[in-house]
């Protein structure tokens, strides 16, 4: 598959997973608490929510418009391994739960996809 369907797809797939997640603490803290473990600054949790819901749109956006600029790439690559880094440091410093490994895990996979998709460019 050549970057010019590719790249869209990704922005699409990305998108829809930073939406997803981030509507899910929005819709019900209690749920997401009891999955993720619990937290003391619940208006930090969804002040975050709304930033990756919004990542999670442009992305959308992008991906239906087919049009990923190297912009989008950036924003997309360096949210998903910044949030990778986040997750890492703090289950190491046990301060977040492990299961933000499984996150962890999926936002590596997504910036190595990215990274594959650059290089059929």
């Amino acid at each position: 598959m050549s970057a010019s369907k590719w790249l869209p797809r990704l922005a699409l797939i990305q998108g829809g997973f930073y939406l997803a997640s981030a509507v899910w603490p929005l819709i019900d803290i209690d749920s997401f608490q009891d999955v993720t473990g619990p937290k003391s600054d619940l208006w930090l949790v969804r002040t975050v929510a709304v930033l990756i819901a919004v990542i999670g749109a442009v992305l959308l956006m992008a991906g239906r418009r087919d049009r990923v600029s190297d912009e989008i790439v950036l924003l997309a690559v360096g949210c998903a391994l910044g949030l990778a880094a986040i997750d890492i440091i703090y289950v190491i410093g046990h301060v977040i739960s492990p299961v933000y490994l499984a996150d962890a895990v999926a936002e590596i996979g997504l910036g190595a996809l990215w990274g594959m998709g650059r290089l059929w460019r």
